[in-house]
């Protein structure tokens, strides 16, 4: 019997960074070689909520990994497998008795594959480490005492990245690579779509608290400052380019000189609420198929493939709703009033079921994190029980952060030569303005598919009095007491 080398492994998934990354870190300390693995998986590449752009996302970000390696001459092993299938690979040419990795609170599925490698590292003797992920704690009841130890978390040291000559050399890798389906990590030259990639991350972190947070509240609401004047850090957060602590502390390091620390902390409280969104999908994680709310579960709508279709193409008549829609599905980029907008039309006013809007909206979004998606999509469509309920009127919110018309007239160049008035309702022009603008509606761009007014009334009679079922009140109380963060009692206040 031959000797084989001991190796720890670090599998890779939403973490694709090397500072602060404690599977890398406790990989390192173990004093052993280290081969930092990437696992492109059959089921996860087909299923319904991930698209092309995820994965062109994640390739940019493992080459742009590997470029940061080249120093420690060294790259990720990026494979198409699945995660036993490379371990019994590996095994036969290692001695792997430590494979790390994050706690990764993600879509059913990868909570299944999970519990495989549970029993295949329990029968092959190998101690699988998973370490916190961004402050999200596994196992809680209830939220009492989360927020001071997410806070202990956010303001606790950066994992340093310092391997000493252990990380498996480029060489050794592409030795590797002849054993398995390498994935090629080549993607299409676009510039609509944000680029993985710490790198990348790194320079929208800098450009943003350097200037563009001064406008963050101003346009936060508003489609096209939004662009700017937000972070656009999700996507690297999303995909771990970035630790949530990282930008945290690079948040904190910046208020104490800023004259403008009202956006800043603006921007804080929202790293907080998105932590909040991933611990209650952490600990329900149902909400993916089912209402949170067990009494919305009684709640039947009619699927329509025609309402679906020209909601998801931007056809439906409404031209803040085409206009958000058209930019989604070629940037993956909305802000979020405008995202929680499309989602209240399509489940109150076209009545359609939010599970329909939850799958076609995570392929749309670049920083698709189920974490917060299922609970904001739920949230959106009145069917916690808990939050209030909001039914955007869509052409209110055009004339209030579009009043010039700009998004619209980018998004839905049909409209774009039209008088600003006519562009926010062009279904109200007469034959004769039409004529006059040369615009035909109903060929040039489509007629309303509902009437505004009555689908709304109709979903805000049916959705409030069911705030009054039974089954509904009796889920508010077990959701808030579960899921609620317990405010400070007063001589505990700061």
């Amino acid at each position: 019997m031959y000797y084989k080398e001991p190796l720890a492994v670090v599998w890779l998934k939403r973490d694709l960074r090397l500072q602060d990354n404690e599977a890398i870190y406790n990989a390192i300390n173990t004093g052993k070689r280290v081969l930092l693995l990437y696992v492109f998986e059959d089921f996860l590449l087909k299923d319904p909520h991930y698209e092309t752009r995820h994965w062109n996302f994640i390739k940019e970000s493992i080459a742009d990994l590997n470029q940061l390696l080249l120093p420690y001459n060294s790259k990720v092993l990026a494979v198409h497998s699945e995660v036993a299938a490379v371990l019994n690979q590996l095994l036969q040419h290692y001695e792997i008795r430590d494979l790390f990795s994050h706690q990764e609170t993600g879509l059913l599925c990868t909570y299944h594959r999970d519990q495989k490698i549970i029993r295949y590292c329990h029968n092959n003797f190998i101690t699988w480490k998973e370490n916190i992920w961004n402050g999200v704690l596994r196992g809680l009841k209830n939220r009492r005492g989360w927020v001071g130890k997410w806070k202990n978390y956010m303001n606790a040291s950066v994992f340093p990245f310092h391997p000493k000559n252990q990380l498996l050399t480029i060489h050794e890798i592409e030795e590797l690579e002849k054993q398995f389906s390498v994935m090629d990590l080549a993607t299409p030259e676009q510039n609509s779509i944000q680029k993985g990639g710490v790198t990348e991350a790194l320079k929208y972190e800098k450009s943003f608290f350097e200037e563009r947070y001064l406008n963050y509240n101003k346009g936060i609401s508003k489609p096209k400052i939004a662009v700017e004047s937000c972070s656009r850090l999700s996507p690297y957060l999303a995909w771990g380019n970035l630790s949530t602590r990282q930008v945290w502390q690079a948040l904190k390091a910046i208020r104490h000189h800023s004259k403008n620390k009202k956006d800043l902390d603006a921007f804080a409280a929202r790293l907080k609420w998105q932590a909040h969104f991933i611990q209650k999908f952490e600990m329900e994680h149902t909400m993916e198929n089912a209402s949170i709310n067990k009494g919305y579960r009684m709640l039947k709508k009619t699927i329509s493939e025609q309402y679906q279709i020209a909601w998801q193409t931007g056809q439906t008549g409404i031209p803040m709703i085409d206009a958000c829609m058209r930019c989604l599905n070629e940037t993956g980029y909305l802000n979020f009033r405008m995202r929680a907008m499309i989602v209240s039309f399509f489940t109150h006013m076209l009545w359609q079921p939010w599970q329909d809007c939850a799958v076609y909206l995570s392929k749309m979004f670049i920083d698709f994190e189920p974490g917060i998606h299922f609970a904001q999509v739920q949230m959106q469509a009145g069917e916690t029980g808990v939050n209030t309920l909001r039914i955007y009127n869509p052409i209110k919110n055009g004339y209030e952060h579009d009043s010039n018309a700009d998004f619209i007239r980018k998004w839905v160049p049909e409209l774009a030569h039209l008088q600003t008035k006519h562009i926010h309702e062009p279904y109200l022009m007469t034959p004769l303005e039409q004529g006059l603008y040369h615009l035909k509606l109903g060929t040039d761009y489509p007629l309303p598919i509902i009437d505004l007014k009555q689908k709304r009334n109709r979903a805000s009679k049916i959705l409030w009095e069911m705030k009054h079922d039974p089954l509904v009140m009796e889920e508010n109380e077990r959701i808030l007491d579960r899921h609620v963060i317990q405010p400070k009692p007063l001589n505990d206040a700061v």
